[in-house]
């Protein structure tokens, strides 16, 4: 669903600035090409038609949304579709986006039911991953996520596939899916468990509840960076706690636009976290489901921050820094991204 982005104000810049997409989901990062190659391969509720398309991925709300994206989810049946679409993802992310460094969201458990066993997941995902890095020079590391949606069920069978299979690029823990009605608390455990096995803890909350879902992730859950944390604006204290404790907020405008998590982006709160010191990075998400890349979210955060050259700059030096990169891959990124704000100056 594509929203009134901002167009112009350095957008050259921003299109050739190397970057770090640390909130951005797999099977929501296909394209609708590969949507649609999928579509023809397992016929059913997601039209190959591109016009046909885009009218499915029109959301009416969260709920529909995901809904919608399951259903995208459903087509990913084989070993062969895994590997298809995390190389392609891969493929965009890196010749489109400048992206040099990824932690991309997978959700094995939804493969898993439909038939794709976790070691040939295992085994399609780490493929297309040498082969990415090899061709496009783009570094990824994994994030598994607990699909919110099944519960404690799928929370056990995700935890076991990142303490009993866990892929070399595997670095952390994510929760995702429905907030409502999927409590926070009775995912502890699991990340208890994923944080004493050396993973990191990544969920989503307060995209679509309060502020306590959020601080629940944090109290609770242990969580280094928080996916979205729109409803954070709504509680002084707890933007107070995450610039205190340096917890970064992964935020992704148009997504929360599309979702109806924020009425429209002039009223984002992006410039209020920036306000109250809490550290940004700016993601896409699903970027094909929302008709946006990880550039016009650049150049959202452009707009609401009056940002200019360098402030684009340390944006995306903070993606860096946040992440969950190897200590070179940082220091190559954060200096490609230095060198690109020199050659603007020079």
């Amino acid at each position: 669903m594509s929203q009134d982005l901002p167009t112009g104000r350095l957008d050259a810049f921003v299109a050739g600035l190397p970057k770090a997409e640390l909130h951005v989901h797999h099977v929501g990062s296909a394209s609708p090409r590969i949507v649609s190659e999928l579509a023809q391969r397992h016929p059913g509720t997601v039209p190959a038609d591109p016009d046909a398309l885009a009218e499915f991925f029109r959301f009416r709300d969260f709920a529909h949304f995901i809904e919608v994206y399951l259903a995208v989810v459903d087509l990913i049946r084989t070993p062969e579709d895994v590997r298809l679409l995390t190389y392609e993802v891969a493929r965009e992310l890196a010749t489109g986006q400048q992206v040099r460094y990824a932690e991309l969201t997978l959700t094995p458990h939804t493969s898993v039911l439909a038939g794709v066993p976790i070691e040939a997941y295992t085994e399609a995902v780490e493929d297309a991953r040498v082969a990415a890095e090899r061709d496009f020079g783009l570094v990824l590391r994994w994030i598994y996520d607990i699909p919110g949606e099944l519960g404690v069920p799928g929370a056990d069978a995700t935890l076991g596939y990142v303490l009993d299979h866990a892929p070399d690029a595997l670095v952390a823990l994510g929760l995702g899916g429905p907030e409502i009605g999927v409590p926070r608390p009775q995912f502890q455990p699991h990340f208890d468990a994923a944080r004493a096995a050396g993973f990191r803890a990544v969920p989503h909350a307060g995209e679509t509840t309060g502020p306590q879902t959020v601080w629940d992730a944090v109290r609770l859950l242990g969580a280094e960076r928080i996916g979205h944390g729109t409803s954070a604006a709504q509680d002084p204290e707890l933007l107070a706690h995450l610039a205190e404790q340096g917890i970064p907020l992964e935020v992704c405008p148009s997504s929360n636009v599309a979702t109806r998590a924020v009425a429209s982006l002039a009223e984002h709160p992006l410039p209020q976290f920036v306000e109250a010191g809490v550290r940004v990075t700016i993601n896409s998400d699903d970027p094909p489901m929302f008709g946006t890349t990880l550039n016009r979210e650049y150049a959202v955060a452009v707009d609401l921050l009056d940002l200019d050259e360098r402030g684009v700059t340390d944006l995306a030096r903070t993606a860096v820094e946040v992440s969950f990169a190897p200590d070179d891959v940082r220091a190559r990124v954060l200096g490609e991204i230095d060198d690109h704000l020199a050659g603007a100056a020079g």
